[in-house]
């Protein structure tokens, strides 16, 4: 029995006329033209149709999403079709020149390469992203009515280079100095940030464009002390396409020596007379003092006193000893200096010692306090007070209750109420007139 063969196509029907051989078009896909229309007429009616449809309409078949990527990297485009019906997919650059024609690509750029090509996608990779590549990519549907859908391409341009410049390497404590920092040709535009160790400081950004590239320049005023010196000002940089970009500069600033006088004999107890006395002078600045010197404030030094460098030392004390010594220390920056009062007790003293203050800069004071003294003003505070309590409380006992009237005078002996008013009336002539004899 004679195999069953279909039916030939009728010359100009419907099915040859609307489907062309797809060996066909991909003979003229690989000599470089676009495919040709199978009838007069539908590549011009397929342009309008694609033309008039909307890029993101409601409806579509065709399905993308946007692409953001840091220049340089990989960006994949995907066109999918949610309900396929074996139509053609095609991917187009921003000048609509044809990137893949389902799996065959007729744009000679290699760094365009198919990553998965099916009924329902068609995805493409495209390698060393660079700002040139940023755009509108768009997918088509050759249906009827056509689909078009397109996605963007947003390429993000990291910091070429980060620096801070300063405006004095070394810095004198008390001084306001002036660093910049700069965040070259980056897109989009950079947000500086500032640090002063972990604490957040505020500065003031500037930003030029170039072309498509952002410089973005941020000013930080800073008043340094001495805490500041060796501390790290840090440059933090916040852009989406880079993490943790940073730069920073240590600061150097010079200050004043900060002196400091210490008692090493005697230990503790007083400084009583007959016995020895050591003092040390210790200094720190930036530059370290190079000048350090003794001498007794207001009067001259003792002959016996010696001095050693930092060191003094009475080997025998005595009252005449009495006064405030000074340990002065100077730099580069300045001079300060620190203060120690000396008392010399008897030899049976036996109070508490005095408190020696060495503070820079400011003259030390003996801070003992005579507890006697203190208690014996109390003491006579107290017993005024009480005196005045007494005299008070006698005063208000006294008068309490001596204000009577006399109109009642001679009340108390009538011998009922008539009486009474009667001798009341008579006020204190009655009272007069009764009188006692005793023989």
């Amino acid at each position: 029995m004679p195999a069953l063969r279909s039916p030939e196509p009728v010359p100009g029907s419907r099915s040859e006329a609307e489907e062309p051989p797809r060996r066909l078009l991909e003979l003229q896909l690989s000599r470089g033209s676009a495919p040709a229309p199978p009838r007069p007429g539908f590549l011009r009616s397929l342009c309008c149709r694609f033309s008039d449809v909307s890029s993101q309409g409601d409806g579509q078949n065709l399905v993308t999403e946007d692409v953001t990527v840091v220049e340089g990297d990989v960006a994949t485009i995907s066109c999918r079709v949610k309900n396929s019906d074996d139509s053609v997919i095609q991917l187009l650059n921003p000048n609509r020149q044809t990137i893949y024609f389902r799996d065959f690509r007729p744009l000679k750029d290699s760094r365009f390469q198919l990553v998965n090509f099916s009924n329902s996608e068609l995805r493409v990779s495209l390698t060393n992203v660079s700002i040139s590549d940023e755009g509108r990519y768009f997918c088509q549907l050759y249906t009827d009515p056509p689909q078009e859908i397109y996605t963007t391409i947003t390429v993000l341009v990291p910091p070429r280079n980060l620096v801070i410049d300063i405006e004095k390497e070394t810095a004198v404590e008390g001084e306001e100095i002036e660093l910049n920092c700069t965040a070259m040709a980056s897109r989009p535009a950079t947000t500086i940030r500032w640090f002063k160790g972990n604490k957040e400081l505020t500065g003031k950004s500037e930003v030029e464009r170039w072309s498509d590239m952002y410089t973005v320049t941020s000013q930080l005023l800073l008043k340094v002390g001495r805490e500041d010196d060796g501390v790290p000002v840090i440059c933090l940089v916040d852009h989406p396409a880079v993490k943790d970009l940073q730069t920073q500069r240590y600061l150097e600033v010079m200050y004043k020596p900060q002196v400091r006088v210490s008692q090493n004999y005697p230990l503790q107890g007083l400084t009583r007379e007959g016995e020895p006395l050591e003092l040390t002078c210790t200094a720190f600045g930036k530059p370290q003092p190079t000048d350090m010197r003794w001498l007794r404030v207001d009067d001259e030094m003792p002959q016996h006193v010696v001095v050693s460098g930092s060191n003094l030392l009475i080997s025998n004390l005595n009252k005449t000893d009495n006064g405030t010594y000074r340990c002065e220390a100077s730099n580069a920056v300045g001079k300060s200096h620190a203060d120690y009062m000396l008392f010399v007790y008897d030899t049976t003293a036996t109070t508490e010692p005095a408190v020696h203050d060495s503070r820079a800069g400011e003259e030390g004071a003996i801070r003992s306090v005579d507890h006697a003294v203190v208690g014996g003003v109390v003491a006579v505070v107290v017993f005024a007070m009480l005196c005045l309590l007494i005299i008070l409380g006698r005063y208000f006992a006294r008068h309490k209750g001596t204000y009577f009237t006399h109109e009642a005078k001679g009340a108390d002996d009538a011998a009922d109420a008539d009486t009474a008013i009667i001798n009341a009336e008579g006020g204190q002539n009655n009272s007069e007139e009764k009188k006692e004899y005793f023989i």
